[in-house]
């Protein structure tokens, strides 16, 4: 069964109905996003020898573009979702990617914080409060994300911090949601689209692996506006119907689905 015909399956058997109760009632809709795993939409843009389908941004895109149609919250996932995976995918080894290729894992981003008066909002990305401390193997992360979507229901989370050399840039990490202390405090209000999940998300503090670091220390000031952006541009644009590509009036980078609404 071809990746096309796999999504119009789920999209109808399983995506329609649970739509009408993250629509009414603001329910995260878990079992779309389990049948989009079972199908392999989760692990679509996983390299083929890590056991994904070796599929790029435009194949994403269309997925979003068919998904948004029937269910704006499992879209909204699904971008976030994918952005993380590009930046993952890219650095290869994580620990999640063969979860992801199987299905079985959900990652979201953790990325937007608040912005300082009189910064553009792109320092919501590219600059971090959340500080990063190393103890022998262990990293402490401590700081609080906004318009986090899947905030309490994704399974890892791309998640941006200082360096911990306190030097100019961004080190990312990929924060598994059990981790102790990894706190939503509040879903009310958190903006995008009704039962996306999308909240603030609190590390108060978090402890994990130092080898959860994603690509090197400071490496994130790169894989955000190469990778990560573009990835939101693009498939926030194919989530509102507008065809992509450099003369599309689309949203600005970070702009879309994760930009919809203020934060808690």
């Amino acid at each position: 069964m071809s990746c096309r015909t796999a999504l119009s399956i789920v999209l109808a058997e399983t995506v329609a109905p649970a739509a009408r109760r993250a629509a009414a009632e603001g329910r995260f809709p878990r079992e779309s996003v389990s049948a989009l795993g079972r199908a392999g939409v989760l692990g679509l843009t996983i390299a083929r020898e890590a056991g994904g389908a070796g599929l790029g941004l435009p194949e994403a895109a269309e997925v979003i573009a068919r998904t948004a149609r029937v269910c704006p919250a499992t879209a909204a996932v699904l971008t976030s979702h994918f952005a993380a995976v590009a930046a993952i995918e890219s650095c290869g080894g994580s620990w999640v990617r063969e979860e992801i290729a199987a299905g079985r894992h959900l990652v979201g981003l953790a990325l937007h914080e608040e912005v300082p008066a009189g910064r553009a909002e792109e320092d919501a990305y590219e600059r971090s409060r959340s500080v990063a401390t190393r103890f022998a193997d262990v990293v402490t992360l401590r700081g609080r994300k906004r318009r986090v979507v899947a905030a309490g229901e994704a399974d890892s989370y791309l998640w941006s911090s200082r360096t911990l050399a306190g030097a100019e840039g961004l080190t990312l990490w990929v924060v598994p949601a059990q981790a102790s202390e990894l706190l939503v405090p509040a879903r009310a209000a958190g903006g995008g689209p009704r039962g996306s999940g999308t909240s603030t998300l609190c590390a108060d503090p978090v402890l994990v692996p130092a080898d959860v670091m994603l690509g090197r220390d400071g490496g994130g000031r790169d894989l955000l506006p190469a990778l990560v952006r573009p990835w939101l541009r693009e498939l926030g644009t194919a989530a509102r119907g507008v065809p992509p590509g450099p003369g599309a009036e689309g949203p600005r980078p970070g702009d879309g689905l994760l930009r919809s609404a203020p934060a808690a």
